[in-house]
This record gives structure tokens, sequence and C-alpha cells, in this order.
């Protein structure tokens, strides 16, 4: 099969990747560049664990053709923020409780993150339905979503 040139912007660097022309971002991103923090869940766009912001939307990269992805701006939770600098979304996931496995958190950070991006003071019900695309087993939802109220007020203070 031949490979194909894929270039676009990855967490504010640009990339130049050669990509089967039936990969999905998921696979570049996993196998190609060693980004790890996109989860491999259910395959089928359903779950929410492979999430990444592509031009700042939430995007199921398992199901997203790679080469689609050429000259986008695309932003995994490798890019929010750093160990010494967390990103406010992700502080106030881990203040919060609202990470326990973790397999859906990057995921929901970055989906939180869009959201806010859009809306700085959502209620619970647009937090909700924002999320709705976002699978979580072990929180129960109630730390996930006090977590995007808690971010959203400490955005607002910046």
């Amino acid at each position: 099969m031949k490979l194909e040139v894929l270039q676009f912007e990855l967490n504010a660097r640009k990339v130049s990747v050669r990509v089967k022309p039936d990969a999905t971002l998921l696979d570049v991103l996993r196998e190609d560049l060693d980004l790890t923090g996109a989860k491999r869940g259910c395959g089928e766009g359903e779950c929410g664990a492979c999430t990444v912001l592509i031009d700042g939307m939430p995007v199921d990269s398992c199901i997203y053709p790679a080469l689609k992805a050429a000259g986008k701006n695309i932003e995994t939770i490798e890019g929010l923020g750093t160990e010494d600098n967390l990103h406010p979304v992700q502080k106030a996931f881990l203040d919060e409780g609202a990470v326990q496995c973790g397999f859906c958190t990057p995921g929901m950070i970055l989906t939180t993150t869009a959201l806010l991006a859009k809306n700085q003071s959502p209620s619970e019900e647009e937090v909700k339905v924002a999320l709705s695309g976002n699978l979580c087993r072990c929180t129960g939802y109630t730390k996930i979503i006090n977590a995007v109220k808690v971010a959203a007020r400490n955005i607002n203070k910046l």
C-alpha cells in the first residue's frame, strides 16, 4: 500500500508524516507520532476516549480519516498543559477528583476545553449535552460536572 504525506499542525507545531490512505487520525497519533493520550476505546466513535480537538472542535479520532486532517490544527491532551503548568480544566479535574481510572479523562478534558472556549458559563444541562459523547464507567459523572463548573469559574477569573 502506497503511503501518503500528511501535513498538519499538532499541539502548536507543524508535523509531516507518511500514512496509509486508510489510516485513522487515532492510528497516526498513537502509532506514528507516539502520542498515547487519545485512547483506543470502542473504535466506532461512541465512547469519546479518542477525542482530540480539530480546529477547536472535539472529534472522535478513531473514525476520523487521517488524510482529512491535512492542513488542520489538532490539539491532543499532550498539548494542553504541562506537568508544571496545568491547564485550568486539567487542574479542576484533579482538584475535584474527576479522575479515577483515567481512561476517559483526556477526552473529557478536551471536550470541556472546547465547551468553555465557546461558553464560559455553561449551565449544568449544557455541560451534560457537551459531554454526552464521552462515556465514563467510574465516576458517575457528578465529579466531572463539578470539575467543569470549577474550571469555568477559574477561567473566568483569568
